[in-house]
């Protein structure tokens, strides 16, 4: 490679001149790229911000968005030994008392002993097993004659209602174990064993039922609801009590104990401030992004921001607006009103007032297709949609970055082809100034060798 040196014909420190100049014609653009792109990163969060904050904000309506979850009812017992319940939206306040008489429970029943449950031949034919009203069969040959045979036809059998084989081994010897898989008194046993030869030794009628041994009979539940008798397969009972259920857990006969069906005004009470709570917290954030300081000068990162105003204006509305059609329309009726400072406060006197005077009042206001929280959430979609304002403002702004990497490119490339044009202007005054200056020494030789020149003495 060849050495290069520059400055030598005119002796200045081009390189230095070139860096210098280079440096001044690019500072001026550079410093305005930056400038945009700092704005348009600060802008891009901001927006990021305000989409977060109404996410969240729309996250907690969807906890008051249903007539149900305004709707909550409690059902609890005086004794969760013995029984124990649960109430929806459609159950009705009130007190009841209860008397667990008896548990439903499913029928069991037991073979004799035998003496050995792999090899000892039971018989062939077949067993017609019934578990109430439906009847499956099994049919039983040399491949499956023996206890566990037996047991493992039963419980493969795919049309099996729902009856588990097992085997026991007891003292006395193996047995083998029918069991319910359902409880109730019309979900009792029955098997019809059938020998196919009475002649080899076997007998296959020691499984049918008149030689079964009822262990466990099937039973309903049973209960006094004051006073009054209910019978039921099930230990969980909900179609005595509109919108209870009815978890029985223990047999307690002659102990009474109630059940109380009361309106949850804590809950309903507890999703109306977690809402507020929320509002105030959407609030902070949006006065954050668009505040104006006018004692540091000091600007929220939207402030002006068209979004941010649309989204405030359209909140502020749709929160004093009223439902048409309700006795309880506003916010400000049911006790919740707007400071100074733009925060929802909560008057609990007047809360409460209302949900004892009408407890679907809340219900009505918050909930359904044209009330306060869809009308919000219809608000917050124009937003937060895919095509909404905020995702098309989010792409402006990420491609005004691009366009300013873009422009910074372009930019270096300008750079590089002003400091490619310096070097070469530069080098050729330089090579210039260094041939005058050699001419300058040549003529300068000759004009002192011509005659009568004088030359100075030392």
């Amino acid at each position: 490679m060849a050495l290069t040196a520059s400055g030598i014909g005119s002796g200045l420190d081009i390189d230095s001149l070139v860096t210098q100049l280079v440096r001044a014609e690019g500072a001026a653009p550079s410093f305005r790229l930056n400038k945009r792109e700092a704005t348009l990163q600060a802008d891009l969060s901001a927006i990021g911000q305000l989409k977060s904050a109404l996410s969240d904000f729309r996250s907690v309506l969807s906890s008051v968005e249903d007539t149900t979850s305004l709707l909550p009812r409690s059902a609890s017992s005086s004794d969760s030994n013995l029984f124990t319940a649960t109430a929806d939206d459609t159950a009705t306040k009130g007190t009841y008392s209860i008397e667990v008489l008896s548990l439903a429970q499913s029928e069991k029943l037991r073979s004799g002993s035998f003496t050995d449950a792999d090899t000892e031949v039971i018989g062939t034919g077949t067993l017609d097993i019934s578990l109430g009203a439906n009847t499956f069969q099994i049919a039983l040959d040399a491949s499956n004659n023996t206890l566990e045979g037996i047991r493992d036809a039963i419980n493969a059998a795919t049309d099996n209602p729902g009856i588990t084989a097992s085997i026991v081994n007891v003292d006395g010897g193996p047995q083998l174990v029918l069991n319910s898989d359902s409880i109730g008194a019309a979900n009792t046993i029955t098997v019809a064993a059938v020998d196919d030869d009475a002649l080899d030794g076997f007998d296959l009628t020691r499984l049918d039922s008149a030689n079964l041994t009822l262990t466990q009979a099937a039973q309903d539940a049973s209960f006094n609801l004051d006073g009054q008798l209910v019978t039921r397969g099930s230990n969980s009972i909900s179609d005595v009590l509109a919108g209870v259920t009815i978890n029985l857990e223990k047999e307690a006969v002659g102990t009474t104990e109630t059940l109380t069906v009361e309106l949850n005004d804590g809950a309903v009470e507890a999703k109306v401030k977690r809402f507020v709570a929320a509002y105030n917290e959407l609030t902070d954030v949006l006065k954050e992004l668009g505040k104006f300081d006018p004692e540091t000068k000091v600007a929220g990162a939207l402030q002006g921001d068209p979004a941010l105003r649309g989204v405030q204006n359209s909140l502020r509305h749709i929160i004093s607006d009223s439902v048409d059609g309700l006795d309880f329309g506003t916010l400000a009726e049911i006790g919740i009103t707007t400071n100074e400072s733009g925060h929802l406060t909560v008057d609990n006197t007047r809360l409460n007032e209302v949900m004892t005077t009408d407890f679907t009042a809340i219900s009505n206001l918050f909930a359904g297709e044209n009330a306060l929280v869809a009308n919000l959430d219809k608000a917050l979609e124009g937003y937060l949609a895919s095509d909404g304002v905020l995702e098309s403002r989010t792409s402006s702004l990420k491609n005004g970055i691009k366009g300013v990497a873009d422009d910074r490119e372009q930019l270096g490339k300008r750079i590089a082809a002003i400091e490619k044009r310096y070097r070469a202007q530069f080098s050729a005054m330089d090579i210039l100034l260094g041939q005058l200056q050699g001419t300058s020494t040549f003529l300068s030789q000759q004009l002192g060798n011509l005659p009568g020149v004088v030359r100075n003495q030392k």
